[in-house]
This record gives C-alpha cells, sequence and structure tokens, in this order.
C-alpha cells in the first residue's frame, strides 16, 4: 500500500479510472444518441458546438486528474508528463474552467432571450473565449511561478486564489440562475442549471478536503489512496450532471437517453403543445373541398394542404422554404401573452432557418431586392426576373 500510495497503481486508482471511462461514456451517449438513432439533423451555430464544447472540457478534466494525482505508475520522464500541463492547464482553462465558461454562456443566452427578450449583444464564439481569459492568465502565472511540487500540489499562499476563482464563476451561474427564476421553462434548463451548480460547488468542497488532508497528512498512506479515488469518482459524476443540451438544444433534449422515457416530437409546435400542430392523423378526415384556383397563401392555410405542399417540395428538393412558413404559421398560433412559447418558437426558427449575413442583391432595372436562398440546410441559389415580382 505504501508504495503504490506514492507512485500509483492500487486497485482503487484502477477502479476509479474504470468509473471515469465509464462517465464519458454515458456522457458521449446521452449526446449522440438521437443523432444515430432517431437521425435528428445536426443544427449549426453555438447549439451544436456548446455542448461539443462541454464534452471537450469533461474529457480534458478526467484525463488530468489521471495525469496529475498519480492514479497511474509511470515515470514522468517526458515534458508533456509534466505537472503543469495536466494540473495547470488541462484541469483548469481547459478542463474545469472551460466546463464552467461554457454553462455561463449557455445562462448568459437564456437571460437575454427570455428575460431582456432579445438576442445577447455579444456572440456566444466571442464571450465564452472572453470569460476563459481570467482562466487562462492564471495557468500562465501559475506555470511562470511554478509553485507546484512534485505530487503536483501547491501551497496556500496560491491555494486561495485558485479556489476564489472557481468560486466567482459558481457565484456567476448563481447569480444568471437567480435572474431567470420566475421564468416557466419547458424544458428543464433552469433545473439543469441548478443541478450543475450544486454538484460544481460540491466538487470544488471535495477538492479542498482532499487537497488539505493530503498536504497535512502526507505520511498516511491509506489518505493519499482514498482522497485520489475521491477526487476522480467526484469529477466522473461532475461531468454527468453539469452537462446539459437543454438550454443549447431544448427540442433535442426530449429524445435524450437522459430520459427515463424520451420522448419524440415531430416539431417544436408540438413540443410546446401548439394546437393542431404535427403530422396529419386520421382524425383530421374528412378532408375540405381544396379551390386550386386559391392564392397560394389561402391554399397554405389549409393543414392538408400545406402538408402535401412540403411533401411534394421535399421530393424536389425544395422543401426548406415550406417549412419555414409551417413553423412560422404554428408560431401564429401562440397567444401574444404567451411571451414564453412564442420566444421558444422564435429562437427555434431563428436557430433552424436564418442564417447571418444572408446576401441581397439588387436588379438594376426592376428596383427590387432579391435574397438568396441561403439557409442552414441549402445553398440553393435561384435568380428571379423582376418582373415576376410586381
Amino acid at each position: 500500500m505504501a508504495s503504490c500510495a506514492v507512485e500509483g497503481g492500487c486497485p482503487s486508482d484502477y477502479i476509479a479510472i474504470s468509473l471515469a471511462t465509464l462517465s464519458f461514456i454515458v456522457l458521449l451517449s446521452w449526446t449522440i444518441y438521437p443523432f444515430l438513432i432517431h437521425k435528428v439533423p445536426r443544427i449549426n451555430g453555438s447549439g451544436f458546438w456548446i455542448p461539443v464544447i462541454q464534452i471537450f472540457a469533461s474529457f480534458n478534466l478526467l484525463l488530468s486528474l489521471v495525469m496529475s494525482v498519480n492514479l497511474l505508475d509511470f515515470r514522468k520522464r517526458h515534458w508533456w508528463q509534466s505537472c503543469y500541463i495536466w494540473a495547470v492547464w488541462f484541469e483548469g482553462p481547459l478542463g474545469f474552467g472551460l466546463l464552467l465558461s461554457s454553462r455561463i454562456t449557455q445562462a448568459f443566452q437564456l437571460y437575454y432571450i427570455f428575460v431582456k427578450r432579445r438576442l445577447p449583444p455579444i456572440k456566444s464564439y466571442i464571450f465564452l473565449p472572453l470569460i476563459i481569459l481570467p482562466w487562462i492568465v492564471g495557468a500562465a502565472l501559475i506555470h511562470s511561478k511554478k509553485p507546484l511540487n512534485p505530487r503536483c500540489h501547491m501551497g496556500t499562499y496560491w491555494i486561495i486564489p485558485v479556489v476564489s476563482l472557481h468560486t466567482i464563476y459558481i457565484a456567476s451561474l448563481v447569480g444568471f440562475a437567480g435572474a431567470i427564476r420566475h421564468i416557466e421553462f419547458r424544458f428543464d434548463e433552469l433545473k439543469d442549471l441548478w443541478q450543475g451548480i450544486l454538484v460544481s460547488a460540491l466538487s470544488i468542497g471535495v477538492w479542498v478536503v482532499a487537497y488539505i488532508l493530503n498536504e497535512v497528512h502526507d505520511n498516511i498512506s491509506w489518505l493519499q489512496v482514498a482522497s485520489r479515488f475521491l477526487l476522480l469518482l467526484t469529477a466522473s459524476i461532475l461531468v454527468l450532471a453539469f452537462f446539459s443540451i437543454s438550454s443549447s438544444q431544448p427540442l433535442l433534449s426530449q429524445i435524450s437517453l437522459r430520459k427515463r422515457e424520451p420522448l419524440e416530437f415531430e416539431s417544436m409546435g408540438q413540443a410546446l403543445g401548439i394546437p393542431e400542430s404535427g403530422m396529419l392523423m386520421q382524425r383530421d378526415h374528412p378532408a375540405p373541398v381544396i379551390d386550386p384556383n386559391e392564392p397560394l397563401d389561402k391554399l397554405l392555410l389549409n393543414k392538408r394542404f400545406r402538408h402535401s405542399f412540403m411533401a411534394f417540395a421535399d421530393s424536389c428538393l425544395a422543401g426548406e422554404s415550406v417549412h419555414f412558413y409551417n413553423e412560422v404559421h404554428e408560431r401564429s398560433k401562440i397567444p401574444l401573452e404567451d411571451t414564453v412559447r412564442r420566444i421558444y418558437m422564435t429562437r427555434h426558427i431563428i436557430e433552424k432557418y436564418i442564417v447571418a449575413g444572408i446576401l441581397c442583391d439588387r436588379w438594376n432595372n426592376g428596383g427590387k431586392y432579391i435574397i438568396q436562398n441561403q439557409t442552414r440546410n441549402t445553398n440553393y441559389i435561384k435568380p428571379v426576373a423582376p418582373s415576376s415580382l410586381q
């Protein structure tokens, strides 16, 4: 026990590594299940890459603990095995810091969308690097001062600011959660946020206790082994409890393996409970008589015609515009006073169909503006003659 307590490789160490590996496999399963089983199309933007960053940060956090707290029996002969690579950079800015920053970014989006009722003033790909910057500065400072001992532990002089940085970020999450607590969310966003806050605060507490015990009682072998086992076990629980896609992809979260009874909705309208939303059912019979001489905008008000027209447009690989019209039509059914559901539907439409930087051409002779059809799923550009726009 005394030998493996110092050099690593105790039976409990391998058990902890196995549990960490299992937790990461479960995390990946939660993420890819809707795409592999239900063939859900991947969306672009922060709704996709923020959960991916969370997975990346979770992997870095678990791997950094394995490499820095002597769970494996190997000699540190190469520069990449340094404590400053794993205990400082991978465990800090690329691990726990990135994980916290991703959740703060999601909470920041929820605050502006549902409380301020407008898009965030800063894009996610700008906001996330800004809030991860203090972690990078702190890691660079620790790397330059080199306060770590051979067991990758730092003195009390450094532990206080490190814990303070963790606490500030968790306090930021608490602040955002308090600001949106009155919103009646439909997809467990607030519940997942509070769960992440609780588990992350608990993890910091366990980390501080384990650190103090290791520093004060570094001659007790069983305590060294038990503390690092507890550290990796807590981190394994953290990456599972902290991960959430309800904030970024609310509709996708309803068919996740994380749900005991996963729900599958054909559209956001169904998930929000919009009346007469979704696919046609037998109860929709008898079909009303359709007059083909009616204008298209009136024909599209008929649900049966609209779905038939969408199926025809899909068969011609040109159905996205009709799907866009259908989503907007579904949104019009939501009462004006039901602001939360209207925000959900608006956000869904923007993320699915609207692309930033869409091009607009002007015909010289007609003075009309033509918006090129550059959407999420297609890049089909169709020129339109000025006479057809009159």
